[in-house]
């Protein structure tokens, strides 16, 4: 029960807005949502898998279908596409004149991105869900304080396990927001507030927009040449095209609401140009003769040793500020992820040609948080333990509640929630 498990229950919800707050109301804790309920096909691993055995049929077929739905609970999908693109570009380049095409197709892409971010956010309903303010000020403090502060303590493994791009890459990593799409999914498999985890998610997101450019001038802008002056103006890149979604919003939010099955492989696409653009380059500087297969291994163990402590902490955090049952564990998987569909393009912007190496840890640490939280969201969901976390009062809930629509595994709450994440 991995990246999977995530994509499942996203498939349960359809859609593909990046952004859930979009046109739907949040209720509080507890309560109907009123977003809609509907029964729609599985996920593309799992049609794929019947399609095998119904073609093949027994035993070939069988033994094929659950090879590729065992292989999407392994390995999430779209992070096999990305690493694909990766190898695209190691075979394949883009230089000279062809170059030059792509870099600008990423740069229309990244503004197009950040365009529709803008254009599905609902400010409205972001401001009602200012509720839970000890969970988001939790959230917020993890993904911008914390995890920085380790990316700073991760400075003592240079040179011995880390080279000094890697960590570049593993401080950046560190500076990025949350996820909405993945948090939400987890939320809902863990029986967590999903509500919150929207709003928590989104808020991180909007932070982030600008606090992610500012870190990064700060903390890695002296090792890459980064000035506050250039982070000001790349953050006016990001900035303005959310901006101009915004304002366009009362004229354009409800088409793209209308037709965000059409519009949502937009966003994987342009990501994927992103990540094809900067290896791409990498390949051009040759910056993988730096990666060596050591190198490769302790940077996954770095990685795995941040992510624990981000688990650990948030779960401490959240038992120390009182915060009832749902809501701690919707504060432990929301502060310990990190958003791909965010990071990968603000890299790209902020880092430019040395873009590679720096995206590199945040790939690798999407594909492991998928691995951990998933398992630990399904764990959670089906025992109720939270990890350990007692119940307290809410142990009182009445036998069919868990079940109703919208609440715990039995009726899990349909929250459109973004691919990329």
């Amino acid at each position: 029960m991995t990246g999977g498990a995530v994509d499942d229950e996203l498939g349960k919800r359809g859609g593909e807005d990046p952004t859930p707050l979009a046109g739907k109301a949040v209720a509080a804790p507890g309560q109907d949502d009123g977003l809609p309920r509907r029964s729609v096909p599985g996920s593309l691993g799992a049609r794929l898998g019947a399609r095998l055995r119904s073609t093949l049929g027994n035993p070939l077929g069988n033994s094929l279908g659950k090879a590729v739905s065992g292989l999407r609970r392994v390995v999430d999908p779209y992070v096999a596409a990305l690493f694909g693109t990766v190898v695209l570009a190691a075979l394949l380049p883009a230089s000279g004149g062809p170059a030059a095409v792509v870099d600008h197709a990423s740069a229309v892409a990244i503004g197009l991105l950040f365009f529709l971010y803008g254009v599905r956010l609902s400010t409205k309903e972001t401001l009602a869900g200012l509720r839970n303010v000890r969970l988001h000020l939790l959230v917020l403090g993890f993904t911008f304080v914390f995890f920085p502060l380790l990316g700073l303590a991760a400075a003592g493994l240079v040179p011995s396990l880390l080279s000094p791009d890697l960590h570049t890459g593993v401080l950046f990593l560190c500076v990025v927001p949350s996820t909405v799409q993945s948090s939400v999914a987890l939320a809902s498999l863990a029986r967590g507030d999903v509500p919150a985890a929207i709003c928590a998610g989104t808020y991180s997101s909007l932070i982030g927009l600008a606090l992610t450019p500012l870190l990064t001038a700060w903390l890695i802008g002296p090792s890459t040449g980064l000035s506050t002056d250039g982070l000001l103006r790349i953050a006016g890149q990001l900035l303005a095209p959310f901006l101009a979604g915004q304002l366009l919003r009362p004229w354009l939010g409800g088409f793209v609401a209308r037709h965000k099955r059409v519009l949502g492989p937009v966003d994987r696409v342009s990501i994927l140009l992103v990540v094809y653009t900067a290896f791409s380059e990498g390949m051009n500087q040759g910056v993988w003769s730096q990666i060596t297969p050591p190198r490769m291994l302790a940077l996954f163990l770095v990685l795995a040793l941040l992510l624990t402590l981000a688990l650990g902490s948030t779960h401490a955090a959240a038992r120390m500020a009182g915060l009832p049952h749902e809501q701690r564990i919707t504060t432990i998987l929301c502060g310990s992820q990190k958003s791909l569909a965010n990071g990968l393009p603000m890299a790209a912007v902020l880092f430019g040609r040395d873009a590679a190496l720096a995206v590199l840890p945040l790939m690798l640490y999407h594909q492991l948080q998928l691995m951990v939280c998933a398992g630990m969201a399904r764990r959670w969901g089906r025992t109720g333990d939270g990890g350990g976390v007692e119940r307290e009062d809410e142990e009182q809930v009445e036998e069919g509640e868990e079940g109703a629509p919208g609440e715990g595994v039995g009726g899990e709450r349909a929250v459109a929630a973004d691919r990329a994440g």
